[in-house]
């Protein structure tokens, strides 16, 4: 076996330095952005309200209403000043929309076409915006006492 020359383990040596030396350089870098990366922002419009659906009842006030017992009805309110108004009185459907007075955030009406030609017409007033007192007349005559929520 030979011995190495010293040229030859100078070079190595100087090898192995040159190495060691630019792996501890590299060793306690790392690559950074100048500027955060932009994060995406995402805008969600709020849901609309949803209707809001009350039950009504009709208690009668006169005799001819008497006859015709407690009514029960809806009112869908869509949250914008008007609804709907459902009943049923005998048998008779009544369709018809209910809506707040101009200028009154309390007070309305509801007024209902039905199936067999009669109508239906209330006027109410809120104490909430789920409660609320009025009074109805049957295109028969016949009157009630208006109960909305609760």
């Amino acid at each position: 076996m030979g011995l190495l020359s010293l040229p030859s383990i100078r070079r190595r040596a100087l090898t192995g330095l040159v190495l060691s030396a630019s792996v501890a350089a590299l060793s306690g870098c790392y690559v950074a952005p100048m500027q955060p990366a932009p994060v995406p922002v995402v805008v969600q419009a709020p849901a609309p309200p949803a209707p809001l659906t009350l039950a009504v009842r009709l208690y009668p006030a006169n005799d001819q209403a008497t006859a015709l017992g407690v009514v029960h009805a809806v009112v869908t309110n869509d949250l914008h000043g008007r609804g709907t108004f459902q009943a049923t009185i005998q048998g008779e459907s009544f369709m018809g929309e209910a809506t707040r007075k101009a200028g009154s955030s309390r007070e309305g009406l509801a007024s209902g076409a039905g199936s067999r030609g009669s109508y239906l017409s209330c006027q109410y007033a809120m104490n909430s915006s789920t409660l609320g007192m009025g009074s109805c007349r049957l295109s028969s005559g016949a009157l009630f006492t208006m109960h909305v929520g609760g």
